[in-house]
Formats: structure tokens, C-alpha cells, sequence
């Protein structure tokens, strides 16, 4: 072989090898898209907040704590690991992404830390390869299939509904006027309650973005679970009700006004509004079997297949938390504060 030969090679072998890096990193920084109907958190979880999202056997949450980092653990709240130091709430997964608003508070203890930041972030699982979707102020946010729906903030008053595909391409504003909450996004729908004229529920099919109202009830925060619609009813003091879509029945649940609620597989958890005995409780979903989880008046109310999350109205911490089956048994979060204070490995 003549040595022009020999140079020809080395540079066909480099040229390919360079071709083969830039692919390689292509590939690499792309975003699968999900199944449409991939869901990134439940609907009671983030009318409370988003603060925990469980997915493939590890929890996701916002360590109160450490004001609000993003952690993850194993459903029995072992193998606790700091993934970022910047305030997040509105979690979402889908794949082997996180999706999360954060505020803009940071303690910029570690290169994770978002100071002065705030908008719409996705990352890895791990925490690497942020990207920032959207620089802007969320009121609500849901992982529909492969579509981030949000409420965006752009004034005191101006609310608009906006999606973004995973992948940060293909951003549109759906509606730019209407308050419309996507947290109850199930089977390529999402069940809203109006805000303007009436609170009716709607339905809006994300594959058009268009809306039709399903039932003119009077409802608020409907949660979507096995043909029922969990909701809080405006008209009788915010009682708890769910109405059947394929029945056309409604069901009173509790006649106790209720400021916040959370729907988990057999369980409702929520917090009643009296002046003189206020308590976070849970009954079956049919309404029956209620009993008291804790005296006060609570919030947050986040749920996982282990426990259900919670803290004082006003205070972030402690955080409480209960078994979500089986017996009442409300103690701290403990493995959280430990966390947080580098006591746990």
C-alpha cells in the first residue's frame, strides 16, 4: 500500500469515526415521544401542588425540607438521593423524564441550583441534561402523551392555555384567554370545570384541542377516576360529590365543605373547613367508611402507593404523612429532614 493510500484510509477511518460521534450525539440528545396517553403525575397530586410523583418504584418529590429540592426514593422512603437544589413543584414523568416548574428559589449549593431561574424544566431521571422549556410563571401543568399543557401566568390577571412538545418543538397556545386547568388529563382527555360564565365540566380532546361540555353541573377541581368524576360542588358549600358519566348519576360523598382533595385508587383523602373541628380525612371512594386522618386544617395533600404527604396550612414543615392503606398512623417525615441535613447516605 503507497503511503497516499495509507493516508487516504487514516482519513476515511476518521472521517467515519466523526460521522459515527455526530450521530451518536444526535441520537443521544433526542427525546422519545410517549404513548398518547402517558400521564405525568395524577390529577389530585397536582391540585395539591404536584410536590410527589411516583414512577417505576422510586418517588420523585419536593423536599420540603430543603426548600423544595427535587429528591427521589424508593416508595418506603429508602435510598434517598438529591437529584437538584432548585425549588420544584408541578413534577411530571414520562419515559425516563422529569418534567418540573421551578420558582427561582435556590440555596446555589450545588451546580444543579437554578438562582434566579424559574419556568419549565426537563431533565433526566438523574438530574442531568437540563433544559429549560419555558421561562414563565405556571399556575398547572400535566404531561399529556407527548404535549406539556400549562397554565401560563402572564400578568396578575392573564391566564392563557399553553402546550409544548417534549422535545421543546411544536409550541402553541390553545386557548388565550380561558383558565383552564389540564391537571385531569386521563385517556386523551382532559376533564376541566369552567371558570368564566359557569363551571360546567368540559372535555377537551388533546389530539384537536378543541372542547365540548360533558355535563352543565356545578363543579370544581373534577378529578377523573374509573368512569367517575370526583369534584367539589360550588353550589352546596363546596361539598365532595362524584357524578358517573356513564350513569348520568350524582353521588353526595360528604356534605362537609371541603377546601382540598385527593383521589387515590379506593381512597379520598381531604381536608374539611369548619371553624370549629377542621381535619384532614379519608373515606372510601363510595363515600363511606370516613374517619378522621388529623385534627387541623392542612395542605398538599400528595399521595403514593406507601403514603400520603401532607403539612400545616402555613407552615412547610414538618411534613406529615400517613400509610395510604391500612391503619391511620401519622408521623413525620423524618427520612426527608435527614436527607436534607446529609445524615442519610
Amino acid at each position: 500500500m503507497t503511503t497516499k493510500q495509507k493516508n487516504i484510509l487514516i482519513f476515511s477511518i476518521f472521517g467515519a469515526v466523526i460521522a459515527a460521534l455526530i450521530l451518536l450525539a444526535v441520537f443521544a440528545g433526542r427525546v422519545p415521544l410517549n404513548d398518547e396517553y402517558t400521564t405525568g403525575n395524577t390529577p389530585g397530586n397536582l391540585n395539591n401542588g404536584g410536590y410527589y410523583c411516583e414512577h417505576d418504584g422510586r418517588v420523585y418529590f419536593a423536599n420540603a425540607y430543603d426548600n423544595y429540592s427535587l429528591y427521589s426514593m424508593n416508595t418506603d422512603e429508602t435510598d434517598i438521593k438529591k437529584i437538584h437544589g432548585g425549588s420544584s413543584s408541578h413534577i411530571n414523568i414520562g419515559g425516563d423524564y422529569i418534567y418540573y416548574v421551578t420558582d427561582g428559589n435556590s440555596d446555589g449549593a450545588d451546580p444543579g441550583s437554578f438562582r434566579g431561574a424559574y419556568g419549565i424544566y426537563r431533565s433526566r431521571l438523574n438530574g442531568r441534561n437540563v433544559t429549560g422549556m419555558d421561562r414563565c410563571h405556571v399556575v398547572s401543568m400535566q404531561l399529556c402523551g407527548s404535549y406539556l399543557y400549562y397554565e401560563k401566568l402572564d400578568s396578575d390577571t392573564a391566564i392563557s392555555l399553553e402546550k409544548i412538545r417534549i422535545d421543546k418543538k411544536d409550541r402553541k397556545t390553545v386557548d388565550p384567554d380561558a383558565m383552564i386547568n389540564p391537571n385531569g388529563y386521563a385517556n386523551g382527555v382532559i376533564y376541566y370545570n369552567g371558570t368564566d360564565q359557569d363551571h360546567y365540566l368540559y372535555a377537551l380532546d388533546t389530539a384537536t384541542d378543541t372542547a365540548e361540555v360533558l355535563w352543565e353541573g356545578d363543579l370544581w377541581n373534577p378529578v377523573f377516576q374509573n368512569n367517575y368524576v370526583y369534584y367539589m360542588d360550588v353550589g352546596n358549600n363546596y361539598r365532595l360529590c362524584r357524578y358517573s358519566l356513564s350513569g348520568d348519576v350524582v353521588e353526595v360523598l360528604t356534605n362537609e365543605r371541603v377546601d382540598a382533595f385527593n383521589v387515590y385508587n379506593d381512597y379520598i383523602y381531604y381536608q374539611t373547613n369548619s371553624k370549629t373541628d377542621p381535619a384532614l380525612k379519608r373515606m372510601y371512594v363510595d363515600g363511606t367508611s370516613q374517619e378522621t386522618v388529623c385534627s387541623g386544617v392542612y395542605q398538599n395533600i400528595n399521595i403514593t402507593s406507601s403514603y400520603v404527604y401532607f403539612n400545616a396550612f402555613g407552615a412547610s414543615v414538618p411534613v406529615y404523612r400517613t400509610n395510604t392503606y391500612g391503619p391511620v398512623d401519622v408521623t413525620t417525615f423524618d427520612a426527608a429532614m435527614q436527607a436534607a441535613l446529609g445524615e442519610v447516605e
